[in-house]
């Protein structure tokens, strides 16, 4: 029997801990591609200490040391190097690729190490919650189990993410932020699964039955949102909802926000439908996006 359909954003949170966990949050992933996970074993603290490292590093000079090498897609990413698939306009972005084999920057503690081995750690947990709960026609079409997929996968990264504060200039010669560009917009996620810890600031939204609403999460809570390669692999069972990240109003726009989503890829050569390759989808999409 079909579970009854859950509202997108008044029940989009599931507890960790909760005894049906497991099973709620596989039907939110196959009726919205997204849900908010409450009560995990990833700490407040850590996420906090992890995100101050990286706000002096994106607000020094040093960050253009570590600008990144285009065959490797690890290191620093300037403002406005990507846009959105389909999209004529550069985000309002700048970030940092950290994969497994990343070197950090200088004077950097292992937080960042720490939480990504535990977010990762999550995802794999997650993975296997929702192939468990997902329908048996679907498992068996899988090319290996989904968390199969990601061990010792080298495209895996954390994608740490810095919106800068927006300033519209009226004079034309200057560098402006051009008409109707937001910090991320609407895009779908490439990769299996994504984990998002709570950002510092609002701005996510995701698309609703044609209505862009803001995602509800608060500090300590994380986002998981399906990805393309599931979608592909799924059939289709699993939505890769579409989601942006607007630009804030009024003094907002004043403050910049961050955020580190955890990317989970399967490895290169992990067929994902028919004869595509998880490593030749990717090289497609970054090509999209102008990362290649």
């Amino acid at each position: 029997m079909q579970a009854p359909e859950i509202s997108t954003l008044a029940t989009l949170k599931v507890s960790y801990q909760q005894p049906d966990a497991k099973s709620r949050l596989t039907t939110l992933l196959h009726q919205t591609g997204f849900a908010v996970l409450t009560d995990h074993f990833i700490s407040e603290s850590l996420i906090a200490a992890t995100y101050f490292e990286w706000q002096q590093f994106f607000n020094s000079e040093v960050k253009y040391l570590h600008t990144f090498d285009p065959a490797i897609q690890s290191g620093f990413f300037p403002f406005q190097t990507e846009q959105a698939k389909g999209n004529d306009k550069p985000d309002l972005k700048e970030f940092f690729h950290l994969y497994r084999k990343s070197d950090l920057p200088a004077n950097f503690s292992l937080n960042s190490w720490e939480l990504f081995q535990q977010m990762q750690s999550l995802a794999v947990e997650l993975l296997n919650w929702i192939e468990a709960h997902t329908p048996r026609a679907i498992q068996q079409n899988l090319s290996m189990p989904l968390s199969e997929m990601v061990t010792n996968s080298p495209a895996s990264l954390m994608r740490i993410l810095h919106y800068p504060s927006i300033e519209f200039k009226s004079d034309p010669e200057s560098e402006s932020v051009p008409t109707g560009a937001i910090r991320a917009a609407a895009h779908e996620d490439i990769n299996l699964i994504t984990l998002l810890p709570a950002a510092t600031a609002s701005g996510l939204e995701i698309l609703d039955r044609g209505v862009w609403r803001e995602v509800p999460f608060d500090r300590g809570d994380i986002v998981i949102n399906v990805g393309d390669m599931l979608q592909m692999a799924s059939q289709g069972y699993f939505r890769s909802a579409t989601h942006r990240v607007v630009n804030p109003p009024g003094e907002a726009a004043n403050q910049s926000r961050y955020s580190m989503p955890m990317f989970l890829h399967s490895r290169p050569e992990v067929v994902l439908a028919g004869k595509v390759t998880a490593g030749a989808y990717l090289q497609e999409r970054l090509s999209e996006i102008g990362l290649l």
